[in-house]
């Protein structure tokens, strides 16, 4: 394991950085947790107000690490493929799934299935995706981080921007994925000192206490940045000022996070490496959930049935993330799909190289492989 003082870029060899992994799966459950709680938090103010912290900066959290391990993202074919099979694909099979679950689970024959319109958890996918597919655009100017933010503001007055490919979403949450793409390793380790730990703290308790305050007085649906601001019932120049307000927000509870997100190896670490997996399965037990009216039962809406709700997405979101998942499901998360590809000649070179005796391939191709098969994970796990 590399030392957790020192956080590992894609490209610096082949081992897993334990901190990376561990906020992978603390963020992944907060996600299931706060899905879970939807359907019960409108008959609880404190839910609520512990729904919209949580909202602030899990997936800020998810996508600034998505950002920092794209930074090595170029055209090569390698690259694109793996951009394909790690993210399109899955994006095309659950986009299709999940309209084809709510036809059987809900008895709605008439649900449409549309690529071009992200039904639920796919959003993230198709985000991935763009974003990914714009990072050499991002590390070419000058000042990247100004300029998203500029489009994010500009997106949250554009409601003729329209529900295609979620644009509002990729637009508005564009900022952090492009921060990761700008951060180093050594940022990484400023969140993590002792300092900064205890002073989360507080700014916690802070947050929790205005999270309880803004309940009535402000509309959950800034936090999930999928509509402008004409669509809230609000003036435009609102957007470009809310989008600024949570982004700083947003970076201030997830540095909190951070510093909170142990460092070595734990039980859990290794499910970071199953995230995505967890977050597009752990949809349809939700979905199933209000489907089938489970969370219609009043004892799930008083404070033990909150926590036993609460437990129950956590418990299950870990058991989605786990190895016998991921071989069950590989095929639609990470096909290989070679039959679908021209094969790289430059590729095939160093193949055959390798297999010449006498030519030093295996040597001189040891950290390429290594630098190809840490990436290969880190493009499709979020």
């Amino acid at each position: 394991m590399p030392s957790p003082r020192s956080p590992q870029s894609p490209q610096s060899g082949k081992q897993r950085d334990a901190f990376f992994d561990n906020a992978k799966y603390l963020a992944i459950v907060l996600v299931a947790i706060g899905h879970a709680w939807e359907p019960l938090k409108g008959d609880s103010r404190i839910l609520e107000g512990v729904y919209t912290v949580v909202y602030t900066f899990h997936m800020p959290a998810f996508i600034i690490i998505s950002g920092f391990f794209s930074r090595s993202f170029d055209m090569r074919p390698s690259r694109l493929k793996r951009l394909i099979t790690g993210v399109a694909v899955p994006y095309i099979v659950f986009e299709t799934a999940y309209p084809l679950f709510k036809r059987v689970i809900d008895d709605a024959p008439d649900q449409e299935i549309s690529l071009l319109d992200p039904w639920y958890l796919t959003w993230f996918l198709c985000a991935l995706f763009l974003w990914r597919l714009t990072t050499p655009i991002w590390k070419m100017i000058r000042w990247p981080l100004p300029v998203a933010l500029g489009l994010a503001m500009a997106a949250s007055v554009s409601p003729e921007i329209g529900d295609d490919l979620d644009l509002q979403r990729v637009l508005q949450f564009l900022p952090y994925f492009v921060l990761g793409l700008c951060m180093k390793p050594e940022h990484f380790q400023m969140v993590r000192r002792r300092s900064v730990r205890i002073l989360s703290v507080p700014v916690f308790a802070v947050a929790l206490a205005v999270g309880w305050w803004a309940v009535p007085r402000m509309n959950t649906a800034w936090f999930y940045h999928r509509d402008a601001a004409q669509e809230l019932g609000v003036p435009w120049w609102v957007g470009p000022v809310m989008v600024l307000a949570m982004f700083g927000c947003s970076l201030l509870l997830t540095a909190c996070f951070f510093a909170w997100v142990p460092r070595r190896h734990l039980w859990f670490t290794a499910l970071g490496a199953g995230t995505l997996y967890g977050y597009l399965l752990h949809g349809f037990v939700v979905k199933a959930g209000m489907y089938q009216g489970w969370f219609d039962h009043a004892w799930l809406h008083r404070p033990l049935g909150e926590i036993f709700v609460t437990v129950l997405a956590a418990i299950g979101v870990t058991l989605l993330c786990t190895k016998p998942v991921q071989r069950v499901f590989r095929f639609a998360m990470e096909p290989k799909m070679e039959w679908a590809f021209k094969q790289d000649a430059a590729q095939a070179a160093r193949d055959r190289r390798k297999n010449e005796p006498g030519e030093g391939g295996a040597s001189a191709d040891k950290g390429d492989s290594g630098d190809n098969s840490d990436n290969k994970r880190e493009t499709a796990r979020v």
